[in-house]
Order: C-alpha cells, then structure tokens, then sequence
C-alpha cells in the first residue's frame, strides 16, 4: 500500500460520483410546459354555436383557468367524468376556474343530457362546426372523452384522453389557480 491517501481520494470522488448520478435518475422530470400537439392558434380562434346556436369564441375565457372538455352524451366515459366536473365548477369556479363542454352529437340529444345532470357550465356544439378541432386541441386519437387544461396566459399545459379522474383534475388546475 504505496499510496493510502490517493487511493482514499479516488474512492472518495468515485463515490460522490456515483451519489450524483444516482440523484439525477431519481430526480422527477419536471412537469411539461405546455401539452403535446396542441393548436394554441386554431384553438384560440375558434367560435362555436352554444345550445341556443350563438356563436361563442374560445377566446372569450382567456385568463381563466380553462378545462375544455370534448365529450358526447351517449359516451359512457364521458357521462361519468362530467359529476367529479361539477363538483369542481362549483368549488372553484369563483376563483377563476371556467368548464367548456363542446359536445359531438345532436343539440336535442346535448341540451336533454345537460338539463338531466344539472350541467351548469357553457356547452358548445362540436358538430359538423368544429371536425377539426379535437385535432387540433391535440386528440390525434379521437378518442373521446379528450380534455385540455388552460392556464391564464391560454396556454395548453396538460390534455388528456379518457376519463379524467376528479382528483387528478384538482391537482392539475389548483396551482394555476
């Protein structure tokens, strides 16, 4: 053992080495900025018929925290999502918070629906108005139910294909509220 120091040294910076690598794989990835394949122009300028068929404009709720939501009444996915919605509207609506619903299906079939569950935020009519907008909004899928989160500056941060769950919405809307 000619050199106990060095090789003390170089075990030594091994190890901080090794701890340093190993925190950066632990680290979380930090949260996305703004969600994958979203149109923000096209969105932004889209206007669509409400269910007394006035043209509402998307851009009317910019600087609101806005959860669009594209969705159709006899989608059973869609239908169970909307309850945990409500419960959010009405908890945090008054701090900013604005529900879009842009329905795919007949304005009968839409308005009988929304007064049967008690929607209380605006409804917008999807069909045949807006065929492309889900894709823009980011739904390459089509799959429905597909929901956008907007921060207050109308930027996309999170979209979502499926069934959103009630408690992940709130964790993703209370900090931009």
């Amino acid at each position: 053992m000619k050199h106990p120091v060095a090789l003390a040294l170089a075990a030594a910076l091994l190890l901080g080495l090794a701890s340093t690598a190993a925190l950066r794989l632990a680290a979380p990835p930090a949260p996305p900025t703004e969600a994958a394949g979203v149109d923000l122009g096209t969105v932004w300028a889209a206007a669509l018929p409400d269910l007394a068929g006035n043209p509402q404009a998307l851009a009317q709720w910019r600087g609101k925290v806005l959860v669009l939501n594209f969705w159709a009444p006899w989608c059973p996915p869609c239908r169970a999502e909307i309850p945990g919605f409500i419960r959010l509207h009405d908890r945090y609506g008054e701090r900013g918070l604005q529900f879009v619903g842009v329905a795919l299906d007949d304005p009968g079939k839409v308005a009988a629906f929304a007064d049967a569950a008690g929607i209380p935020y605006p409804l917008l009519l999807g069909e045949p108005a807006a065929t492309g907008l889900p894709q823009a909004a980011g739904n390459r899928s089509g799959g429905l139910p597909y929901t956008v989160v907007f921060d207050r500056r109308g930027n996309a941060i999170a979209n979502h294909v499926g069934v959103l769950d009630e408690a992940h919405l709130a964790e993703l809307i209370e900090p931009l509220l």
